[in-house]
């Protein structure tokens, strides 16, 4: 089988990676496309995922937006014309989804948070196959025009392409952190996302008492954010001493994962990263302001998963990661549920 993958933001290519080695392994010819915004260029290049580059984020605005989708699906239709393909494949990529359409080929989407509603009714009517996890009730995607698409399956999306992964110690290395003493890492809010239009007061407090008591690792998603965080540290908290609290900004893709794995806490203003840490076994408070999922409203029934509203009860322990316990699912039951979609 020919397929189709449309990467369109950083963690697609995490999501993916074990989907398309699976894929390939089974014999099927796999060509991926991906847009450039938030590291995902750089993230194929590291996980050495060949792609095609084609289009960039359009902006947060919705007619922007709009334009953006449009734009970058005729350019992937173009591309995709004689290559002939058996199915489409996205991560909530509506590009594709769109692409596809034109093509009259096959496709297939997956996602794991119900509320990006103007996604969602793109992709969702599209699809031949929706692909969620079974935390999300069937009724909460009826609207979107998902009834009888849907292949829902247990578990955290994170419990299956994290599979495989085994963390590794040059992270920490690569940013100067040392391991006895406490570290933490801090995402930033997802504000160029449509789907999450609240500032978070709390985020920045967070920011400010962290840098007090870790080291704590900031992965900001736009230039915008970076110059924010750059402001927040003033250029006052440079280390003295191996292991003394700052803020340290990668300026390119790290291994994230690995990194989450070997910190004592994650505070995380979106989805992925949370999920991440929850897999891994980090303690991890969530800052997100828009309306929670199915998927982290279980976590936090669980206790697997905090909502943080009050800064002041942060605080970083250095924990034993070797007693930490993991579960892992087979990735290709995913690809199992995709590729239905071609049937």
């Amino acid at each position: 089988m020919r397929i189709w993958v449309d990467l369109t933001n950083s963690p697609h290519v995490l999501v993916l990676r074990p989907l398309i080695a699976a894929m390939r392994a089974d014999g099927h010819e796999v060509e991926v496309t991906a847009r450039d915004f938030a590291q995902t260029l750089e993230l194929c290049d590291r996980l050495g995922i060949g792609h095609t580059a084609i289009g960039s984020h359009a902006g947060e605005r919705l007619d922007k937006k709009a334009l953006g989708l449009a734009g970058r699906s005729l350019a992937l239709a173009r591309w995709a014309r004689e290559r002939r393909f058996d199915i489409a494949l996205g991560h909530a990529s509506n590009d594709v989804m769109v692409a596809a359409k034109l093509l009259r080929i096959p496709s297939a989407t997956a996602f794991d948070y119900e509320w990006a509603t103007v996604q969602h009714n793109v992709n969702c009517r599209l699809a031949r196959a929706v692909v969620v996890p079974d935390a999300i009730p069937p009724e909460r995607l009826e609207r979107y025009g998902a009834r009888g698409k849907l292949r829902r399956y247990p578990g955290l999306k994170e419990e299956y392409y994290l599979a495989d992964f085994e963390p590794d110690t040059a992270v920490l290395d690569e940013l100067g952190l040392d391991p006895g003493a406490p570290i933490a890492v801090v995402r930033t809010p997802p504000d160029a996302s449509l789907y999450h239009r609240h500032e978070s007061p709390v985020f920045p407090r967070v920011l400010e008492r962290l840098r007090d008591r870790a080291q704590t690792v900031v992965l900001p998603r736009t230039p915008r954010q970076r110059e924010e965080i750059d402001a927040i540290a003033g250029g006052h908290f440079k280390a003295t001493a191996p292991g003394a609290p700052r803020l340290i900004v990668p300026g390119h893709a790290i291994d994230a994962q690995s990194l989450i794995a070997h910190a004592d806490l994650v505070v995380s203003g979106g989805g992925t990263m949370n999920r991440e840490a929850v897999a891994l076994g980090t303690p991890v408070f969530t800052t997100f302001e828009g309306r929670l999922g199915a998927v982290d409203e279980a976590l936090l029934r669980d206790g697997r998963l905090c909502r943080l509203q009050d800064p002041e009860l942060v605080d970083v322990e250095k924990r034993d990661t070797a007693t930490t316990e993991r579960i892992r699912r087979n990735p290709r039951d995913l690809v199992g549920m995709l590729l239905s979609a071609a049937a």
